[in-house]
C-alpha cells in the first residue's frame, strides 16, 4: 500500500526533492508542536492515530530522501545503535551541590545572612526538591547539542542520544513566545512518574524478570544505557528549573529565567512560587510534606534560592554549594526492623565504623539491609544490640541511619558491642580519636590501603582511568599492590588474568599509571589523603608553598598563613607527615619519580595583601574578570566591608556596601581607578587565569551574571 499523506493523499513516490523538502519541514514542526502539547502542556489537540499517520508519513519521506532526516526531526527519538563507552564531558558551568537542613532555625539563619550581605530587596523562589537524575542540556542555536550527566558536578558522562528518547526535550527551542539564544544550558531533573515506574515494573515483572528497586535509580540507569534503544523503552521525564549559562539573552531574576524556560518549550516543576519571608518558605515547605504522598513524583524537601541574579554573585559559592540556596528538607522516612549483627567496617583514613547488618527492610522505596552506626560513643549512646529491633530512616531519603531502639519487655538482649582492639584488616592496634577508633597503620592496613588507591586515582587526584573500586580491591588482594608505590612498578603480565582485564586494557592502564608521574601538585596532595586536605586546601597549599618538599617540612605556624588553615587543620596536617609511617611510604611514592606541575606564578605582587570588596556593575570587565585581576596581583576579592578592607569597588547602581564603606571610611574607587590600580606598570604583566581546579571549580559569570545551582 502507497505511504499517502492524510492531506494531500499524494504518494511518496511521486513527490519531487523539492515538495519533499516542504513536507518534510512542515511535519516536523506539526509534530514537534503536538508533542510539546502532548508531553509538556498535557493538553494533545489531536488523537493518537491522528499523529501516528503524520508520523509514519514523516518517516516514509525520510527513507525516500534520507538526507532530509535532520537532528532535531521527531524520527530521531526512536534511539540509535549502541555505543561502546559513555564520553566523559565537561560541564559549561559547575552543577554543584545544595547546603541542606532539616531545621527551621537553619533557614532562619541563611535568611539573616542573606538579608546582611544583599544590597537589593530579599525575594526568593521556591521550589520542590526532585528527587530523580540530575542533567544538563546545551542548546547551540536552538539546537541539542549535548546532554550530560552530573558526574562529579565538573565533568560527567555523555547521555545525548539517550536523553533524545525523552519526549519532554525539546530537541530544538521554541521560538514563538522569545528569540533563542546562541548558547543554552540548562539543568533539570530525568525522573520516573510513580504511576509509570509501576507499570514498568508490572511488565518487567510478567515477563518474567526482577522488579527495579525505585524511580531514581531507574531513570539513572536508564540514562547511562550504552544503547539508546533501551533508554527508549522506560517512561522517563525531564523537568528542567535552571539556566547554568545563556549567551544572547540576560534576566535579572531567577523568576524570568524560570518563564523563559517555559517559552522555549521546556516541561518545568510545577507550584514553583515567589516569596520574600520566611514565613513564607514555612508554609511552602509544609505545603509540600502535606502532600508529599499524594504526588506522582518522589521529592525529598525543597529548594529556596535567592531570586536576584546580581546579588547571588555577590554571595558567591563554596567549593560545594551556593551561599544564595538551601535545600529545605522533610524529615526522613522510617520504618523499623531489627538488627542481624554489627559488623566494623574499615574507612580510607583508618576509621573503624560499627555497621547494623539488618533484616532487609524497604525504606521509602529502596530495600535497606545496612545502616551506619557512626562512631563508639554514638554506639553507646544509642545503646544498639545485636538482636534489637530498630528504628531506621534514610537520611535525606538516601543514608541509612538508626535513629531507635525498639523496646521488647520479653526479648533477653545480647550483650553491649565492643569495638576491637585490633584492627580487622591488619592487626595494627587501634587508637581513639575522640569519639573514632582509628587504625593508624594508614598506608600498609590493606582495607585502606584498597581505598587509598582508589582515592589516587580518581578524578580529583591523579585521574587515572580504569583504578576504580573493583580494580583496587583485586590489586590487593593479590597481593600485587602493598603501598601506593607498588603501583608504579606493576606489569602488564601482572594485571592479565585479573577479573576485566585482557592485554589491551591491561596495557592501558600501565600506560596511564606512569604517565601520571608527571602531575599537578595540588592533584598530588589531594591523592595522598592527607588528612582535611580536600581539593581546596590542596590547591591553597600548592599556591602558597610552591613546593612538595616545602609543604612536607612546614611548621605548623607555617601551615596557618595559609588561606583557609586554622590552627586544628595546621595541627593534623604537621602530624601527618611527622608519622614515620607516613614519611616512609611518601618517600616510596617519590622514588618512582615525579615531576610536579605548579600553579601559574602571580602576575606580581602590587595588591599583594589588600581586600577588595566590589558593589554594582561594571561597563568593562565582569565580576569573575576582576576578581582575577585582583587575584594574579597578589589581592583578595571578599563580601562584605569591613575596617579591615582596603579598597570597595563601586560599579553602576552601587548598593549598601558602598554606604558602609564611607561610614568606616574604607577607600572608594570607581572604575577608571580601579583600572588605574590593576594596570600600573608594576602589574602589567598579561594575566593568566589559574586552572580550574576539577573539584572546586567556580562558576564563571555568564551574560547575565547568573550563577545557579540545582538539588543535587
Amino acid at each position: 500500500m502507497p505511504n499517502l499523506d492524510p492531506n494531500s493523499q499524494t504518494d511518496v513516490g511521486t513527490l519531487t526533492p523539492e515538495a519533499a523538502r516542504e513536507e518534510c519541514e512542515r511535519l516536523s514542526a506539526e509534530l514537534s508542536e503536538h508533542n510539546y502539547r502532548y508531553y509538556v502542556l498535557s493538553r494533545p489537540t489531536v488523537s493518537d492515530g491522528e499523529y501516528d499517520r503524520l508520523f509514519r508519513r514523516l518517516q516514509a519521506i525520510e527513507v525516500r530522501f534520507p538526507e532530509l532526516r535532520a537532528e532535531d526531526s521527531p524520527t530521531q527519538r526512536v534511539g540509535s545503535p549502541p555505543v561502546s563507552a559513555l564520553p566523559t564531558i565537561r560541564h559549561t558551568a559547575p552543577m554543584l551541590s545544595l547546603d541542606s537542613t532539616q531545621d527551621e532555625a537553619d533557614v532562619r539563619r541563611f535568611d539573616e545572612r542573606i538579608r546582611k550581605a544583599a544590597e537589593h530587596e530579599i525575594e526568593y523562589l521556591l521550589e520542590p526538591k526532585l528527587d530523580g537524575a540530575s542533567l544538563e542540556l546545551v542548546y547551540e542555536n536552538g539546537l541539542l547539542a549535548r546532554a550530560v550527566t552530573r558526574g562529579n558536578g565538573i565533568v560527567g558522562e555523555g547521555v545525548t542520544e539517550n536523553v533524545r528518547t525523552i519526549p519532554s526535550v525539546p530537541l530544538r527551542l521554541r521560538s514563538a513566545e522569545r528569540p533563542v539564544p546562541e548558547l543554552l544550558a540548562v539543568r533539570g531533573e530525568a525522573l520516573m512518574y510513580l504511576s509509570e515506574f509501576e507499570a514498568l515494573n508490572e511488565r518487567v515483572v510478567n515477563m518474567g524478570g526482577e522488579p527495579y528497586v525505585n524511580p531514581r535509580n531507574s531513570a539513572s540507569g536508564a540514562l547511562r544505557q550504552l544503547d539508546s534503544r533501551s533508554t527508549a523503552e522506560r517512561p522517563l521525564e525531564f523537568l528542567a528549573y535552571d539556566i547554568l549559562l545563556v549567551r544572547g539573552a540576560s534576566f535579572e531574576t531567577d523568576w524570568e529565567g524560570f518563564q523563559a524556560l517555559g517559552d522555549w518549550g521546556f516541561k518545568r516543576p510545577e507550584r514553583v512560587e515567589l516569596t520574600r519571608d520566611v514565613d513564607g518558605i514555612l508554609a511552602y515547605h509544609a505545603a509540600f510534606g502535606r502532600d508529599r504522598d499524594d504526588l506522582d513524583y518522589e521529592i525529598d524537601g525543597v529548594v529556596v534560592k535567592l531570586n536576584h541574579l546580581t546579588t547571588r554573585v555577590d554571595l558567591g559559592s563554596t567549593s560545594h554549594h551556593p551561599r544564595w540556596a538551601l535545600a529545605f528538607k522533610f524529615e526522613p522516612r522510617k520504618e523499623v526492623t531489627r538488627i542481624e549483627r554489627i559488623a566494623v567496617s574499615v574507612g580510607r583514613t583508618g576509621k573503624i565504623t560499627p555497621v547494623a547488618l539488618l533484616r532487609p527492610v524497604e525504606v521509602g522505596g529502596v530495600t535497606v539491609s545496612r545502616a551506619s552506626l557512626h562512631n563508639r560513643e554514638e554506639l553507646l549512646r544509642k545503646d544498639v544490640r545485636e538482636g534489637d529491633l530498630v528504628r531506621i530512616q534514610r537520611a535525606g531519603d538516601v543514608i541509612p541511619q538508626v535513629v531507635e531502639r525498639v523496646a521488647e519487655d520479653a526479648r533477653t538482649r545480647a550483650a553491649p558491642f565492643e569495638m576491637p582492639n585490633l584492627c580487622p584488616a591488619c592487626g595494627t592496634p587501634v587508637e581513639e580519636d575522640g569519639p573514632f577508633t582509628v587504625c593508624p597503620n594508614r598506608f600498609g592496613c590493606p582495607a585502606q590501603l584498597k581505598r587509598s588507591i582508589e582515592h589516587f586515582g580518581s578524578r580529583g587526584a591523579l585521574d587515572i582511568e580504569g583504578l576504580g573500586e573493583e580494580t583496587a580491591t583485586q590489586l590487593v588482594e593479590r597481593g600485587l599492590v602493598r603501598e601506593l608505590a607498588n603501583l608504579f612498578d606493576l606489569k602488564i603480565e601482572d594485571l592479565v588474568g585479573l577479573e576485566g582485564f585482557a592485554e589491551k586494557s591491561a596495557s592501558k592502564l600501565v600506560d596511564a599509571i606512569r604517565t601520571r608521574r608527571k602531575v599537578e601538585l595540588r592533584r598530588f596532595l589531594h591523592g595522598l589523603g592527607v588528612p582535611e586536605v580536600g581539593a581546596t586546601v590542596a590547591g591553597e597549599l600548592a599556591r602558597h608553598f610552591r613546593s612538595f618538599e616545602r609543604i612536607r617540612e612546614a611548621s605548623r605556624e607555617d601551615l596557618e598563613d595559609v588561606s583557609g588553615i586554622g590552627p586544628k587543620m595546621s595541627e593534623v596536617i604537621h602530624e601527618f607527615f611527622r608519622d614515620p609511617r607516613n614519611s616512609a611510604a611518601i618517600d616510596a611514592i617519590l622514588s618512582k619519580g615525579f615531576e610536579f606541575g605548579l600553579p601559574p606564578a602571580p602576575a606580581g605582587d602590587s595588591l599583594a595583601g589588600k581586600k577588595f570588596v566590589f558593589t554594582g556593575g561594571l561597563d568593562g570587565l565582569s565580576r569573575s574578570e576582576a576578581k582575577k585581576r585582583v587575584e594574579s596581583l597578589g589581592g583578595r576579592v571578599v563580601s562584605s566591608v569591613s575596617r579591615d578592607t582596603d579598597y570597595v569597588v563601586a560599579g553602576n547602581d552601587p548598593g549598601s556596601k558602598l554606604t558602609k564603606a564611607q561610614e568606616l571610611g574604607v577607600a572608594v574607587l570607581d572604575e577608571n581607578s580601579f583600572r588605574e590600580l590593576i594596570e600600573t606598570p608594576s602589574s602589567r604583566t598579561p594575566v593568566r587565569a589559574e586552572p580550574a581546579d576539577d573539584m572546586t571549580a567556580a562558576p564563571e559569570d555568564g551574560p547575565t551574571g547568573a550563577s545557579r545551582s540545582g538539588h543535587d
